[in-house]
């Protein structure tokens, strides 16, 4: 018979957004449950952010496979202590390991407890997904949640995808020896601005990097020990024989066998379906993280658990916002953006000014010989900043600036009037910020008023 638990809050999922969550609450004197079936840190720890990060950083410097790959082995377990059970049961909560389901509309069976919560958050993130493509099972093809098990070094990665794992990783083997072929539908890195998109592509080619976009795989099958991809574009279709397949084709919200019917949660093409304050259908069950969506990054889990917290303990009726969200891919040089972009501005019929600087005049990108890429302000003509996006050495960095510019409705003013420490990279976002006031500035008619004013004595 199951043993029956009572708590204010039951998390589903010890990912980012979960444990973010689960820390938050038992920590302001909730009581709490937290749920999960396989390993404490999910996807971010074991298959994404940490490991992926840990690998491009090897590569960056010049590590061989080997020495690489336990690199990110050794970084996992650095990091491992921070999300265990223990500490978090230090924190007050209850940790249990098992899988979990509805059984009605407030009660969740997980292994031989039934939890009885007054609210309940799903957080279980999501699964990479495996295009239907003839033959692509028959084949070892790898997503991100197997890669960095691989073993031997791959002599040749096929990579089938162009978002930022795709491309991420087409780069970090590269770097690390392997021949590499990348295919994508569309065009790399789609959901961000082509003009920055080009530095990327471009220092991938140089790399050597085989890039195929506007193609599309048509077929996989096994070829000895190899893998070959036929692909098809405008030109004919063309065949790739590589030694590892990996598929960065998207990922899909984890909702299987969780009951949801039993608990009243309602699905929509397969995602649920959320108000902005992230509650389903049934009012007293919210989601955070990738299972929400929808933006799939780990420091938006952490900034919606922190929305859902707000709620479940304090009932403010907090909604999530999206307008600020920044995002990164961590190439050399990276890629990073925030709010509305140049086409985003155009399609909404709102006029616009855009302001750049590239990093090729920054004095710190010059003395440290990283000056590719270049910022880009999208800002209205009244000077509020709407967007930013920037290519080049550490733009994950630089971004937060034009995150909170964006978040807190800013005009450019406030950062053209910012002292910015010399030399730094981040004089690029002042200098870019600046150039809106230049054509006024050094205008013929700021002259005639600075020579009339002069005369004056």
């Amino acid at each position: 018979m199951a043993e029956t638990l009572n708590c204010d809050l039951c998390v589903i999922g010890a990912g980012a957004g979960g444990l973010t969550l689960a820390a938050g609450a038992s920590q302001m004197g909730a009581s709490v449950i937290l749920v999960e079936r396989a390993r404490m840190g999910g996807e971010c720890l074991y298959t994404g952010c940490v490991p992926s990060k840990a690998l491009l950083a090897a590569a960056a410097r010049g590590d061989d496979f080997d020495a690489a790959f336990h690199h990110v082995e050794r970084t996992i377990a650095e990091i491992a202590p921070h999300d265990s059970p223990e500490r978090f049961e230090g924190f007050g909560a209850r940790v249990i390991a098992e899988d979990a389901h509805f059984s009605g509309r407030r009660s969740l069976i997980a292994g031989a407890f039934d939890i009885r919560a007054r609210r309940y958050v799903i957080a279980t993130g999501s699964t990479p997904t495996i295009p239907d493509i003839p033959g692509i099972d028959t084949v070892a093809a790898m997503t991100n949640e197997t890669l960095f098990a691989a073993r031997p070094a791959p002599s040749h990665l096929i990579v089938l995808g162009g978002g930022p794992v795709g491309i991420e990783m087409a780069q970090a083997f590269r770097r690390l020896g392997a021949e590499v072929s990348l295919v994508e539908a569309n065009n790399i890195l789609a959901n961000d601005d082509p003009e920055l998109v080009a530095v990327i592509r471009q220092r991938l080619l140089d790399e050597g990097v085989a890039l195929y976009e506007q193609s599309k795989a048509v077929r996989a099958a096994a070829s000895g020990g190899d893998i070959v991809l036929s692909c098809a574009n405008a030109s004919g279709e063309f065949e790739l024989e590589g030694s590892h397949l990996l598929v960065a084709a998207g990922r899909m919200p984890n909702v299987d066998g969780l009951g949801l019917e039993a608990a009243g949660v309602t699905l929509r093409g397969g995602a649920l379906v959320l108000d902005k304050r992230l509650r389903t259908t049934n009012r007293r069950i919210f989601a955070i993280g990738d299972v929400a969506g929808p933006y799939r990054f780990t420091h938006m889990a952490a900034y919606q658990a922190g929305i859902v917290l707000r709620n479940v303990l304090f009932r403010l009726p907090a909604k999530a916002e999206y307008q600020a969200v920044p995002w990164v891919t961590y190439t050399d040089p990276e890629l990073a953006h925030v709010g509305l972009g140049e086409a985003g501005a155009h399609a909404a019929g709102i006029k616009i000014d855009i302001l750049r600087f590239p990093f090729a005049e920054n004095d710190r990108a010059v003395a440290e010989g990283k000056t590719e890429g270049l910022i880009k302000v999208v800002v209205t003509r009244g000077g509020r900043i709407l967007g930013a996006s920037i290519a080049g050495a550490h733009a994950g960095e630089l971004i937060h600036v034009w995150s909170l510019a964006v978040s807190r409705r800013l005009k450019v003013s406030a950062m053209a009037k910012a002292i910015t420490p010399y030399p730094t990279l981040s004089e690029v976002s002042t200098r870019a910020a600046g150039s809106y006031y230049a054509p006024k500035l050094f205008s013929p008619r700021t002259k005639r008023i600075v020579r009339f004013l002069q005369r004056l004595g």
